[in-house]
């Protein structure tokens, strides 16, 4: 008799094995009870007859609270109608606590109330699903970067430093001085590519932008690569690779978690290299195609992005955005300088902008001039500045939003739940 997880039955067939875990749901048939069993591996069908317990534990069972916390005894059999396609015939079950009455019943619930009961919202199944397939994107990402040399170094997430403009910060008292929640990792990692050529940094960013959208969080992962000696078409062709590699990867390893979310594949399937590329004047035309009025040197929003992503199968990439719709640190395009060296990349299905990145600038003339036209101050930037006047080369980066690109590789209409515990206008609870 040995302990293993619900997801190794298959290698104990015909053992006697133990399995630790909670009761995830429970019913009766004569002299028959059946337990589902969850051990955050998988759920197994745990079958105890009335002939192979004692006479009060089969009582105790039959009353046994959802959620109780046990560890099942028994020998794994085949069969392919059980969950998982093997089952446990029970011989012994020690309870380790009786669960009070779980808030979570079988009938439907509200959002609101889901989310006050994030904690507990965990378990079920299609939750569980989402997290386990983000927990594979976050592997694969890094496996990504990895592979292909770059060096994680972590940015800071107590910053001076205004990236993506001061409407969205969250400011904090440091020290009797002003600091903020970092909007992006991206300064401090271009600071690093000029030390070791290829960085990434992956962890929390922060944006205290007032939207109720279900695109939008407080505090989200994003992963941001910068390379040295790069160009804008160097980090499009990064960010397509890295993309199709997700899909690709998320689809062969983690079937199970998109069959019990009922996500439609074939989109999925449908999500190869090479991803369309779009000039923001191309994607102006298409708007205009469909009868939207839309002015030259406006950003795109929502609607737009839902417009133009719905005329392609996959991602496609929007580049050279006017200037004036992007960052201080975005290069000008050599050949027009109303253009930013800029790109989007829109995810398909109407999930909006899964990454957005470009060349940054590189001449410390130009940089100073776009930092004063956005009220910036100097002396914040100090550092930042150094990195044009030792050894400036051109690079380029980019973002990706962990949790928009892992909803639209789940299929989840809103990105609360693809993040263990979410950040809204109004959540921070629990």
């Amino acid at each position: 008799m040995q302990a293993t997880t619900v997801d190794k039955l298959a290698h104990h067939l015909g053992e006697i094995v133990t399995i630790r875990g909670w009761l995830y749901n429970r019913r009766s048939k004569g002299k028959l009870h059946f337990l589902l069993i969850r051990d955050g591996t998988g759920i197994v069908q745990g079958i105890m007859s009335q002939d192979d317990v004692n006479q009060d534990l089969f009582s105790q069972c039959s009353r046994l609270p959802q959620e109780s916390s046990l560890i099942a005894t028994g020998k794994v059999r085949q069969d392919s109608r059980a969950p998982g396609g093997y089952e446990l015939a029970i011989q012994d079950v020690e309870i380790l606590q009786l669960a009070g009455e779980y808030p979570l019943g079988k009938k439907s619930h509200g959002s609101d109330f889901l989310l006050k009961n994030r904690h507990l919202w965990l378990r079920s199944k299609k939750q569980h699903a989402q997290l386990k397939i983000r927990s594979e994107v976050i592997r694969l990402i890094r496996q990504f970067f990895d592979s292909r040399d770059f060096v994680l170094v972590d940015a800071p997430i107590l910053t001076s430093c205004v990236c993506e403009g001061t409407s969205s910060l969250f400011e904090v008292n440091y020290f009797e001085r002003r600091a903020y929640l970092s909007q992006s990792g991206q300064l401090y990692v271009e600071a690093a590519a000029m030390a070791f050529g290829k960085a990434y940094c992956f962890g929390p960013t922060f944006r205290a932008e007032k939207s109720k959208t279900r695109k939008h969080l407080t505090e989200f992962w994003m992963v941001e690569p910068e390379i040295a000696y790069a160009n804008l078409d160097d980090i499009m062709r990064l960010a397509e690779e890295l993309v199709a590699n997700l899909v690709e990867e998320v689809r062969k390893k983690r079937k199970e978690e998109l069959k019990i979310l009922e996500r439609d594949t074939e989109m999925l399937e449908k999500v190869a290299l090479p991803f369309p590329r779009l000039s923001y004047a191309q994607a102006l035309q298409i708007l205009k195609d469909s009868g939207v009025s839309f002015e030259w040197g406006e950003d795109l929003g929502a609607p737009h992005e839902a417009i133009i992503s719905s005329q392609f199968d996959r991602p496609v990439l929007i580049h050279r955005f006017p200037t004036q719709t992007k960052a201080f640190y975005m290069k000008k395009d050599p050949r027009d300088s109303h253009l930013a060296l800029c790109v989007d990349m829109l995810a398909p299905e109407g999930y909006g902008e899964i990454i957005g990145g470009g060349q940054r600038e590189d001449d410390l003339e130009a940089l100073e001039k776009g930092m004063a036209q956005q009220n910036l101050n100097r002396e914040d930037f100090g550092w930042y500045l150094d990195l044009r006047r030792y050894g400036s080369v051109p690079h380029a980066g980019f973002g990706l939003g962990l949790e928009r690109t892992v909803a639209w590789l789940c299929g989840t209409h809103h990105v609360r739940e693809v993040i263990p515990f979410p950040r809204t206008l109004y959540r921070m609870y629990p």
